[in-house]
């Protein structure tokens, strides 16, 4: 981004003298006449002080002390260079000229870039997909899925248990988690707990989202703010609400990302072996969900990622909080309430369909994780 040039602002390069000063300034050299291009990227070293004043069109000073990190600044009046520092000159706009005063000519050391001569995005929020406010019921169970867009949840209220790669992060009132790019996860409540939470899905350009993903965050009252404005800008939608919601979920990220470089910054690190144990609870967890009307067990479960059934449960116990059995129990309870709301299957054959051994034991198990009976539950949502 092109700066003001004044004392104040160039005080690390050189001096701009008072402005009344500068209509009676002589020099004790003739000067040399640069013509500039906006694609000029001579880099040069003041060898002694040296004056700088454009003599037609819009020119651009940048400066630097290490090469690396520059200053860019409209040259709309006579500067004096320090000597030592790196400098290049470029036209704003078509050409430009330039004046330079000097007793020793800068040296050309090399050439810089000219991409932060504009401020361009860092990270784009290209599309957004769904926008939900979801309130669930008590104990509800998602078993889980990945889709080629990334995804935030935020807990407005209760409690979220989030899952992906292996990991259980329970998300508490004004936590929030990022999944990336088809990164499989889940989501479930304990039982009497019933949450409410936002969704968005989106896809993003020009970023790396790493940084936000396997870790939960307490959502700064900055972007708690800027979500409870979107939700409200969705209520009452007009021609401008897509581009207030794409720059707002923009600045989310933005501070979001932020919040990963500071010293309060959170971000799980895993080891190779850490690593290992979630890839095989993931793989344990998807297969549980695409044969979920199959008949499972632990050792079956356990075959099917290479592992023992031991350790199957140990892992599930160490990460989840839960058995395997528990588990495959829990989703298989969500799957018949889904049945359930088709309204395809009777209960006798939703039992069936789930590998259950009588319709009697699927009811008693849905009344004990749910609190009704299938009955009660195909009432309340037919």
């Amino acid at each position: 981004m092109i700066r003001n040039l004044n004392q104040v602002s160039f005080q690390g390069f050189g001096t701009v003298p008072p402005e009344r000063s500068q209509r009676d300034r002589t020099y004790d050299s003739p000067p040399d006449v640069w013509n500039l291009s906006q694609e000029a990227r001579e880099l040069y070293q003041a060898s002694c002080d040296t004056w700088i004043a454009c003599s037609g069109g819009m020119g651009v000073l940048s400066v630097s002390q290490d090469g690396q990190n520059f200053q860019h600044f409209y040259l709309d009046k006579p500067v004096c260079v320090r000597a030592g520092v790196l400098f290049g000159l470029s036209a704003f706009m078509g050409e430009a000229s330039a004046k330079l005063f000097f007793s020793q000519p800068p040296k050309l050391v090399g050439e810089r870039s000219l991409d932060s001569l504009r401020l361009d995005h860092r990270l784009r929020v290209e599309c957004i997909y769904t926008f939900f406010y979801q309130e669930k019921e008590q104990g509800f169970v998602f078993p889980g899925e990945s889709h080629p867009m990334a995804e935030l949840t935020y807990v407005d209220q209760g409690e979220l248990h989030s899952v992906a790669d292996g990991q259980d992060l329970l998300l508490k009132q004004g936590d929030l988690v990022i999944y990336g790019p088809n990164q499989w996860h889940m989501q479930y409540a304990q039982i009497g707990v019933a949450p409410r939470y936002v969704t968005l899905s989106f896809d993003v350009s020009d970023a790396d989202l790493t940084p936000l993903l396997n870790r939960k965050f307490t959502a700064p009252q900055n972007v708690v703010g800027i979500l409870k404005y979107m939700l409200r800008e969705q209520e009452k939608p007009d021609p401008f609400t897509n581009d207030i919601l794409l720059s707002e979920l923009n600045l989310i990220l933005i501070l979001l990302l932020r919040e990963t470089v500071s010293p309060k910054g959170g971000k799980l690190q895993t080891s190779n072996a850490v690593h290992s144990e979630n890839e095989i609870i993931r793989r344990a967890q998807q297969y549980i969900s695409a044969h979920i009307r199959e008949k499972l067990s632990v050792p079956l479960v356990a075959r099917q990622v290479d592992v023992s059934p031991s350790y199957l449960t140990a892992l599930f116990h160490k990460n989840l909080q839960i058995s395997p059995g528990e588990y495959i129990r829990r989703i298989k309870l969500q799957e018949s309430k889904q049945m359930i709301r088709e309204n395809h299957l009777n209960f006798t054959e939703i039992a069936a369909a789930l590998q259950y051994s009588t319709v009697h034991h699927f009811s008693r198990q849905f009344k004990e994780k749910f609190g009704i009976t299938p009955s009660e539950y195909a009432k309340s949502v037919r």
